[in-house]
């Protein structure tokens, strides 16, 4: 096992549901540590720069309408695996497909609103944090 970081955001759909405590306590009871975090509203440009790998997708345009809807939590999460320890505490990323007492399972509308973002691999969570987040800003909790 080993100690790492990765990204994530809550998103839109449920910080409006105003659930980000619960989801916060999902992934520290299960020994992820948050070791930044920021309350914002994504511009335009900021969204459409996170989700560039999707920009001739039909669903970009909606999806960077929809992260610059409402406010968002982003947050680096640190612990033992904490890039897969977070994907499956999260869950599928379809709501529809996702286990019974996972994020999205309990809190996502559908797959775009799906409640939360979390990185793919330890190489995306180094990329997202740094597109969020300076280094300053990344506290050691481990």
């Amino acid at each position: 096992m080993s100690t790492e970081r990765t990204f994530s955001i809550i998103k839109p759909n449920a910080v409006q549901k105003n659930v980000m405590g619960e989801i916060i306590t999902r992934f520290e009871s299960r020994g992820l540590r948050v070791s930044a975090a920021r309350f914002t509203r994504l511009t335009r440009e900021k969204a459409e720069g996170f989700y560039i790998e999707h920009k001739d997708r039909p669903f970009f345009q909606s999806l960077v309408h929809y992260m610059t809807s409402g406010p968002v939590l982003l947050m680096c999460l640190e612990g033992e695996n904490a890039v897969a320890l977070n994907r499956e505490i999260m869950g599928a990323t379809d709501p529809a497909k996702a286990a019974a007492g996972t994020i999205r399972k309990d809190f996502a509308d559908n797959i775009e609103a799906n409640a939360v973002h979390g990185s793919d691999s330890a190489k995306s969570a180094e990329r997202e944090l740094a597109y969020f987040f300076d280094k300053a800003e990344l506290q050691k909790r481990f």
